[in-house]
C-alpha cells in the first residue's frame, strides 16, 4: 500500500529536515572544512564528488559528498578497482561519515530527507522489481531503514526489502528511531563496507524467483 498520508507524511517530515539540517550544516562546517581540507590534499585539489542520481518518484538530482576515492589509473588509462583508489584516508572519511556532510546541503534543496531509502543509481531502475521500485515513492534518505539494519554489509535483496517497509511504515517515531540509530552506527563505523570489499558490490537485478516443479 502507498505511504500513509497522514500529516507527517505530508508536511511534518519536510518541516523536520529543514529545521534539523539547517543548524547541523552550520554547526558541521569547520568539520566540513577540514574533511575538504584533506580530501583536496588527497584528490590534488579534487573536494566534491557530484554525481546524479534518482530520487522521488525517480526524478533526477545531483548528489554531494566529500572526493574519497583517487583517480588512479592503470597504464592503458583504466580506472583501478574501488580497494585500489580507496586509500586510508578515503575509508576513515568513510567509516565517520564525514564525507557525507554535503548532502546537507542536498536535504535543504529538498533533494533528500534526513530519513529515507539512500538514493542509488540511475542504471538500477531497470532493473527493479515493481515492489522494489516502490523506495522511489517517497525522497530518499541522508539515512534510512536498511542503513540502521546493516548498511552495505547485507544484500541487495534485504536492502530493498527494508527501504519498502519503511515506505509502507513512515512516522515521526520511527524517523527518530533511525535517526538514533545512525548517531550510533556512525560512532561505531559498522557496515560501511560489504565483507570482502572496499564499498559494496554492483546491483545485477534480483534473481526470479524459483519455480517448484
Amino acid at each position: 500500500m502507498p505511504a500513509p498520508a497522514s500529516f507527517y507524511v505530508r508536511h511534518g517530515k519536510r518541516l523536520l529536515d529543514v529545521a534539523i539540517a539547517l543548524p547541523l550544516l552550520v554547526l558541521a562546517l569547520p568539520l566540513l572544512a577540514g574533511a575538504a581540507g584533506l580530501a583536496a590534499a588527497q584528490n590534488r585539489g579534487r573536494v566534491l564528488f557530484r554525481q546524479v542520481r534518482p530520487g522521488w518518484h525517480g526524478r533526477s538530482f545531483v548528489l554531494y559528498k566529500i572526493q574519497t576515492m583517487t583517480d588512479a589509473r592503470d597504464p592503458a588509462g583504466h580506472l583501478l578497482p574501488d580497494a585500489a583508489r580507496l586509500p586510508a584516508l578515503g575509508r576513515w572519511l568513510r567509516a565517520t561519515s564525514l564525507d557525507e556532510l554535503p548532502q546537507l546541503w542536498n536535504i535543504l534543496r529538498g533533494d533528500l530527507s534526513l530519513v529515507g531509502p539512500r538514493p542509488l543509481l540511475p542504471e538500477y531502475l531497470l532493473l527493479y522489481s515493481p515492489t522494489q521500485a516502490r523506495r522511489h515513492e517517497v525522497r530518499p534518505g541522508l539515512t534510512g531503514w536498511a542503513q540502521v539494519n546493516g548498511r552495505n554489509a547485507i544484500s541487495w535483496e534485504e536492502k530493498f526489502a527494508l527501504d519498502v517497509w519503511y515506505v509502507d511504515n513512515i512516522s515521526w517515531r520511527l524517523d527518530m528511531n533511525i535517526l538514533w540509530r545512525t548517531a550510533g552506527r556512525v560512532l561505531r563505523g559498522s557496515g560501511v563496507a560489504t565483507p570482502g570489499h572496499a564499498t559494496t558490490v554492483a546491483f545485477q537485478g534480483s534473481p526470479p524467483p524459483s519455480v517448484s516443479p
